[in-house]
């Protein structure tokens, strides 16, 4: 499978682990990712809020550079994939194609709209396949009850994104259970994880993070893993401000999704990037009787 990657801004910098995890797990499972280093930021938070035709014609023009390779693209990025995804949707309206289209003609830039935005968990769940993924585990989770923390751009808004229901997706968890792990049910994991206003109202932005997390901690699971590099960050990078807000010691590993697949794989610890998590995950490792990293965390 050859695919156009679309890493996005945090997995490039603060985020890397993201980054490496998921070339790992590609390597392993025969996906060629190509890069395109001309590919720009989504927009998300900062010009889809002030001006939409901006941010398609953005992504638009990111789209079309997959196009003129003849590749579908991948997002490790539940937010990139809801942008992404909502340009295709609205260059289908006449109104913004007849604003969007002069835009990218002024860069020498024009797209036909025939890119499909997969985002990783689609494509191990249905392109690359559980069967496949299941034959090719070295070390199975088992023992390790993980909580699926879906955020809200890869479900919701459900009916643009054509993505699984908003309230009780399933794809997450079957990939959970592929590699051996036991996924724990709770309301919280398709909930928001905070990081929209985590700039303008921290404390309220960190108690719904705590709630999310506390959620998961107190239907039994050992860590929690995201397949969106934001809910990452409120829910590892802020968990210290999260348990003050919610008044209560939370200790939860917090998992990239790729990470947890590179580590069924056969993944070192190191060579995932887990020892950048500022919430220590050997507690989670221990459930599956691996030993603590000898990296120490950044």
């Amino acid at each position: 499978m050859k695919i156009a990657y679309y890493p996005g801004c945090v997995a490039q910098e603060s985020g890397r682990e993201l980054d490496m995890a998921t070339r790992w797990v590609a390597k392993a499972l025969g996906i060629e990712l190509v890069s395109f280093p001309s590919f720009s930021c989504c927009g998300s938070g900062f010009v889809d809020e002030a001006n939409l035709t901006l941010n398609v014609a953005i992504n638009a023009r990111n789209l079309a550079i997959a196009e003129r390779a003849g590749l579908d693209l991948l997002t490790i990025c539940s937010t990139c994939q809801g942008m992404l995804t909502l340009a295709n949707r609205k260059l289908d309206e006449p109104s913004v194609r007849a604003r969007v289209d002069p835009a990218l003609a002024k860069i020498g830039v024009s797209y036909r709209g025939s890119v499909k935005v997969k985002h990783l968990l689609e494509v191990l769940t249905h392109d690359i396949g559980l069967d496949a993924i299941r034959a090719k585990v070295r070390r199975p989770l088992r023992g390790m009850k993980v909580g699926a923390f879906y955020g809200c751009h890869l479900l919701r808004p459900s009916a643009e994104l054509a993505s699984e229901s908003g309230e009780e997706p399933h794809a997450f968890e079957d990939l959970l259970a592929a590699i051996g792990a036991d996924p724990v049910m709770y309301r919280g994991r398709v909930m928001c994880c905070g990081f929209p206003i985590l700039f303008v109202k921290p404390e309220t932005a960190n108690r719904i993070a705590g709630r999310q997390i506390a959620d998961a901690k107190d239907h039994g699971a050992h860590a929690m893993a995201t397949p969106c590099p934001l809910c990452h960050i409120s829910l590892d990078s802020f968990q210290n401000k999260a348990e003050a807000a919610v008044g209560r010691e939370l200790a939860m590993p917090v998992f990239h999704l790729p990470q947890l697949v590179g580590l069924a794989l056969g993944a070192s610890p190191e060579e995932l990037g887990l020892p950048r998590h500022l919430v220590p995950v050997d507690p989670a490792l221990a459930a599956i009787g691996r030993p603590a990293s000898s990296v120490p965390s950044r």
